[in-house]
């Protein structure tokens, strides 16, 4: 391994990530070594990491790579691996762009959730094509210290669990995974969203992220949490015909969510990379047990 590692770090409505540039897939990237890579006081920080990876050299994307040239490998701050990112592929497509891999406009990005399709637009936000929710069926039951709440599954290629709440205080500290039940809903764990109303199609949320804890924004949490906002208001674009857009507020920012009538649903946002830099493989190896 060469004694250093190129690293940059960047966010998406505060969602921020580690960026490690690794075309050829020949970083070894254990869970240890991720998670002190995500670690804020003595790694670098972030909620996760995006490893930028061509498909064709990752076997778990080889048979996407006809479709998408650049493969997300994300993982959680914990070290864990996540089916997807819906912030990360936004900074994953801008750092793209940067690095010249790609230019502005339609580029496919693959991820464990399948092929994304990006919008990189000329100036300002990017638009990432998130597939299909699906809804599954049977009751979930979230819980904060004595509160309970009722909340809607919803699969954006990785679970998410959306609780209406009064207040958004309600959802306490979120370090810790607020308890589920039935335990069979989600037995690799899940991404838990509590929602309030902030208007006409506009919400706001707090989130605790599996493998990662409360974030400052969560991008398949977000499109969740609209497509279940949506249900609850009795919208339904496959059966109107009519898109349904909401505005969503995370703690770090804004996004913009839209259900076509064909189900695919379309996250807009921001993407900043705000450094680069490189690491000391050296320490990287110490840190890693």
């Amino acid at each position: 391994m060469s004694t250093r590692i190129a690293f940059l770090k960047g966010h998406g409505t505060e969602n921020d990530f580690v960026i490690i540039p690794d075309p050829e897939n020949v970083i070894d990237l254990p869970p240890a070594a991720v998670a002190a890579l995500c670690d804020r006081r003595a790694g670098i920080g972030g909620d996760g990491l995006l490893h930028v990876v061509r498909s064709a050299a990752h076997p778990e994307a080889r048979a996407m790579a006809a479709e998408a040239e650049w493969f997300m490998d994300y993982r959680n701050g914990d070290g864990s691996v996540a089916e997807m990112c819906g912030n990360g592929v936004r900074v994953f497509a801008h750092y793209l762009q940067r690095a010249g891999h790609v230019a502005e406009g339609d580029i496919a990005v693959a991820t464990r959730g399948g092929v994304k399709t990006v919008h990189i637009a000329k100036e300002g936000d990017i638009t990432v094509g998130m597939g299909k929710a699906l809804l599954p069926e049977g009751d979930v039951t979230v819980s904060v210290g004595e509160r309970s709440w009722p909340a809607r599954n919803v699969n954006m290629g990785n679970p998410h669990a959306v609780a209406f709440v009064e207040d958004l205080d309600h959802a306490g500290d979120l370090y810790a995974a607020p308890p589920f039940s039935p335990a069979s809903a989600y037995p690799d764990g899940v991404n838990v969203e509590f929602v309030v109303d902030r208007g006409l199609r506009h919400v706001a949320l707090r989130v605790h992220e599996r493998g990662s804890g409360e974030t400052r924004s969560c991008g398949t949490g977000a499109c969740a949490v609209a497509v279940a906002t949506a249900r609850r208001d009795g919208a339904d674009p496959a059966v109107t015909g009519t898109p349904a857009t909401y505005t969503v507020d995370v703690p770090g920012g804004r996004l913009i969510i839209t259900e076509r009538p064909d189900g695919e649903i379309e996250m807009t946002g921001p993407a900043v990379i705000v450094a680069e830099g490189e690491i000391d493989a050296g320490w990287l190896e110490t840190a890693t047990p």
